[in-house]
């Protein structure tokens, strides 16, 4: 099959303003107020190869279309550090593919680009701000993706959220598409069954399990999934982690988490322990790690605690959230006070000594309690 290549022509380029990839059902919910029908948007500027394809060095913007103001990224820092990058371009004088800077792009060719507002956003200090006014002033440095013009501005999400529940209707099976928008038309290039990796689908979950031989149960903002031949569990207690008051030694447990990241063997042990992990300021909240940190690990749990009346909140997609979802990176919440919930906490400190140990069974399933 010959696809005609949707975009227009900015200087010597050739590129669409919009493309990626969009999904009927969510896997990758950041908010305990996304449900799976809320489907997923993977945005990019330029060529959709950006979106499709998994990057170690540049992300996609991410949206539910069914709830759009729940974004990912909320922080003027998130936005700016999880925002596109780069852009796939046609140069047409050489007449081949370019990966060049988006932010510079746009900057340059600003007077040619008539969705410039719906495309970028402005940095100022601690703030993104829409872009605004007839004769834009633009300087590179100053630029980021964020699509925040056409989420708020343009009936595109409410559209693609028609088009999505439309498709899984009419084919009776969640789909995936690719699009593209040179800036005033959009085109649907693609839609087939939305897929599913092995280790992301439905798993049967056995019913004879003796309660003392289960870890944990969880049953809140859980997807499909199953993590097989997991030989470690690295866990940090929460109780003794919220006794320690010196931020060195908090810091410290972070960088113990990154040298048992390196050697550990990848995708083959699962991460457990207290709060928001990642977290930059408050390291009281949660562990205090980088993406480098637990790049390696299968699973990251994250465990709230009830103290008093008050339950931690946990990440959600706040802060290296993304960085997990970018890698298939499994992520689960586990709230041990809800009623009805397993924590068997003596499996994981009886051998208080150890700071690592096997894990039986080899693998860990779960599905998802809800549609």
């Amino acid at each position: 099959m010959i696809q005609e290549v949707v975009g227009s022509r900015v200087g010597d380029y050739f590129l669409p303003m919009v493309a990626g990839v969009a999904f009927s059902r969510n896997e990758f919910r950041w908010s305990p107020r996304i449900r799976r029908d809320d489907g997923l948007l993977r945005m990019v500027c330029g060529l959709g190869t950006r979106a499709v394809d998994r990057l170690s060095d540049d992300y996609p913007i991410l949206l539910a279309p069914g709830q759009p103001g729940l974004r990912a990224n909320v922080t003027a820092e998130e936005v700016m550090r999880y925002s596109p990058n780069k852009m796939d371009v046609i140069n047409l004088k050489t007449n081949s593919f370019e990966t060049v800077d988006a932010a510079q792009f746009l900057a340059e060719h600003a007077a040619q680009l008539p969705a410039l507002k719906q495309v970028a956003s402005v940095c100022r200090g601690d703030r993104i701000e829409e872009l605004r006014g007839l004769g834009l002033d633009v300087k590179a440095e100053d630029l980021v993706v964020t699509f925040e013009g056409l989420i708020r501005n343009t009936p595109f999400v409410r559209r693609m959220r028609t088009i999505l529940t439309l498709l899984e209707d009419r084919l009776h099976t969640p789909v995936d598409i690719e699009f593209a928008s040179d800036g005033r038309d959009f085109y649907l290039l693609q839609c087939r069954p939305q897929s599913y990796a092995e280790d992301a689908v439905p798993m049967p979950i056995p019913h004879d399990i003796p309660r003392e031989r289960v870890v944990f149960t969880a049953n809140r903002y859980v997807s499909n999934g199953r993590v097989p031949d997991i030989t470690h569990v690295v866990y940090v207690d929460p109780q003794r982690y919220s006794d320690i008051s010196d931020v060195k030694s908090l810091r410290e447990i972070g960088r113990v988490i990154g040298r048992l990241n390196a050697l550990l063997p990848r995708r083959q042990f699962i991460l457990m322990g207290p709060g928001r992990w990642g977290s930059r300021g408050d390291i009281k909240l949660g562990v205090n790690v980088t993406y480098s940190d637990i790049k390696n690990t299968a699973m990251l749990v994250e465990i709230a605690r009830k103290k008093g009346n008050y339950t931690p909140d946990l990440s959600f997609g706040t802060h290296f959230f993304q960085d997990l979802v970018e890698s298939s990176i499994r992520y689960l919440p586990l709230y041990p006070d809800d009623p009805g919930a397993i924590f068997n906490e003596s499996f994981l400190t009886r051998r208080a000594t150890t700071s690592c140990r096997t894990f039986s069974p080899s693998s860990l399933m779960w599905r998802t309690p809800y549609t």
